[in-house]
């Protein structure tokens, strides 16, 4: 399997960042990892050699992203507006940096967003914020508003909201969009979320689930036994969803 190490600095980020990209054409699929993960972390889940018939034929091309949310979402230290500029500058990085990167190496036109966990997060909420750039979003065990409290895990923000916070919450935003243009490019999207049955965020699922619908926005939402919420699951889970 094609295999590529890269590493440049960002001034948008003010620091060095590295990509893994794994396969050499197909579809490009933009990986970002979970809470505690980086680049190198679906790599050390063994899921690109889940994927390996259809990277080695062409079909995809990864390219397994480094996020650190210890910066923005997790940054315990930092006050709630200043890790919401943070990532808004990770976004403009995957924007304004990886997405050329990625369209120099490939000229292949569809896009797809995937994580597992917060990655599912990340992917969902770049999807729907910009759809114009992704024909598909296939997330995994995701939470789609890091201020809703369940069981052990409670807002991310501590009850601080704004506009920021409104527009980088997937249940929130979606609500109340009426662009027809953004509408349109939704409603062309391939977009699939899998989710435990026992995991403390398939409510939250469902609730996304229901104001697509509303929205007249295809999707499919699978359930899967148990929590489903590991490697072990999401191994199984890929070669199927993405």
């Amino acid at each position: 399997m094609h295999r590529e190490y890269h590493k440049w600095h960002s001034w948008r980020l003010s620091r060095d960042v590295e990509l893994l990209v794994f396969g050499h054409a197909g579809a490009k699929v933009l990986v970002f990892p979970t809470r505690d993960g980086d680049f190198q972390e679906y790599e050390n889940m063994r899921m690109p050699e889940v994927l390996r018939m259809k990277i080695e034929a062409g079909q995809m091309q990864l390219y397994c992203l480094d996020y650190r949310a210890g910066e923005t979402f997790y940054c315990w230290w930092a006050e709630p507006e200043g890790r919401m500029h943070r990532h808004w500058q990770y976004e403009e990085y995957i924007l304004n940096e990886v997405f050329p990167f990625m369209n120099e190496k490939n000229d292949h036109d569809c896009v797809l967003a995937h994580g597992c966990s917060f990655g599912a997060f990340l992917a969902a909420n770049i999807a729907f914020r910009h759809p114009h750039l992704f024909k598909k979003l296939a997330a995994f065990s995701g939470r789609y508003d890091l201020t809703e409290g369940v069981e052990v895990f409670g807002d991310l923000l501590g009850g601080f909201y704004n506009e920021n916070v409104y527009y980088n919450m997937p249940t929130h935003f979606l609500s109340n969009l009426d662009c027809k243009k953004r509408l349109q490019h939704l409603r062309e999207m391939d977009i699939v979320f899998v989710i435990g049955n026992e995991d403390p965020f398939k409510g939250n699922n469902e609730y996304l689930s229901s104001i697509l619908n509303q929205k007249g926005i295809s999707h499919d939402l699978h359930f899967w036994d148990h929590r489903a919420h590991s490697g072990y699951y999401w191994r199984r889970m890929a070669p199927l969803y993405l």
